[in-house]
């Protein structure tokens, strides 16, 4: 039966998936365990969605080294396929599924586990949002340690675990993004989908993924645009995105909403214009860069002054910056991404 003691601590790291910083919670969630369940090492792993390797996101008695690499050892063994399969994870000392192997009597506690000292772990596999997000091993020096209450303790708050592990839990809270519209994030080594979104569309887009890269180059923190993938146009915001230690690690969250006009009834061609009059180009010089003629450029500054109910330029290209009336060119980027005020 569970002690107050250890109903508590459950529920307080319930609790830490409310925290916006994850490598702390993380960090914390370890100690709540180490304070209802006997253990003298720990370590929770995630699943780093480019590469599908273990990264440790929390270790007591583990160092990060350590920890990935028995990981990568034991994800290749039959003990691992065993904890996948169960609700409850297995004990060293109770396995859960006696038709297998027995991991005592196996090759990764005699040469891995038992010369580190310990004779007893438990390990769960973390789910979230039914997708398969990480691990949580807990190891003691002591023998028999982990009885069925224990590993049944540990299993009711695999949930919160899962989500603290899991980098792409909280991504679309942590930037206040709508339910609707599609949302990707985009590292260094590729794309990474979240749960219940599509990816962005205007990733197709080679010039666009060239706007990403020059948004992460500027450091800003976010930046809002419109966009036009094959004849559709996209109200789109980056964010400059961190995730927890070791996983994604620096990124640009990209959300996009289809419009199905663009705002104020703007042509294509006037938002190209009013971009490029916010960026504070004459109109001889953006008839230079787009090939017009002065005098037409001229027009379509009228034309956009009286859609956008504006009674200068100044006006409207406040407007344009405001409210993310823009198609920027990567060269441009520096004028319009909004950034945090230090100190």
């Amino acid at each position: 039966m569970l002690s107050h003691h250890q109903i508590a601590a459950a529920t307080r790291i319930g609790m830490l998936t409310r925290e916006r910083d994850t490598a702390a919670a993380c960090a914390e969630a370890l100690h709540e365990l180490g304070r209802a369940l006997p253990l003298d090492a720990a370590t929770l792993l995630g699943i780093d969605p480019l590469t599908g390797a273990h990264v440790q996101v929390a270790g007591i008695g583990y160092t990060a080294e350590t920890s990935q690499a028995l990981a990568a050892e034991f994800v290749a063994t039959p003990w691992y396929l065993n904890v996948v399969r169960q609700d409850v994870p297995p004990s060293i000392s109770e396995d859960a599924d006696d038709t297998g192997p027995r991991f005592r009597n196996g090759w990764f506690y005699a040469e891995r586990v038992r010369p580190a000292g310990f004779r007893d772990g438990v390990t769960g596999a973390l789910r979230h949002r039914d997708r398969l997000v990480g691990l949580i091993h807990l190891s003691t020096e002591g023998a028999d340690a982990y009885d069925t209450d224990a590993r049944r303790l540990l299993a009711s708050v695999m949930p919160a675990l899962a989500a603290l592990a899991d980098p792409t839990a909280r991504t679309g809270d942590l930037y206040g993004l709508p339910p609707e519209g599609a949302a990707s994030l985009v590292a260094a080594e590729g794309v990474v989908d979240l749960p219940g979104r599509d990816r962005a569309g205007v990733l197709r887009d080679e010039e666009f993924g060239n706007l990403v890269s020059a948004f992460a180059a500027t450091g800003g923190d976010r930046l809002r645009l419109l966009w036009p993938v094959d004849g559709a146009w996209y109200r789109v915001a980056l964010h400059r995105h961190t995730a927890g230690p070791g996983i994604v690690g620096e990124a640009v969250l990209v959300h996009e909403t289809p419009t199905e006009l663009l705002p104020y009834g703007l042509s294509p061609r006037e938002l190209e214009v009013l971009t490029r009059a916010a960026t504070g180009q004459t109109n001889q010089a953006i008839a230079q860069a787009l090939f017009l003629s002065p005098r037409t450029v001229h027009s379509h500054i009228e034309h956009l002054l009286r859609k956008t109910g504006s009674a200068s330029r100044a006006e409207a290209t406040a407007l344009a910056v405001r409210d993310g009336l823009l198609r920027p060119a990567p060269e441009h980027l520096d004028r319009f991404v909004e950034r945090t005020p230090s100190g």
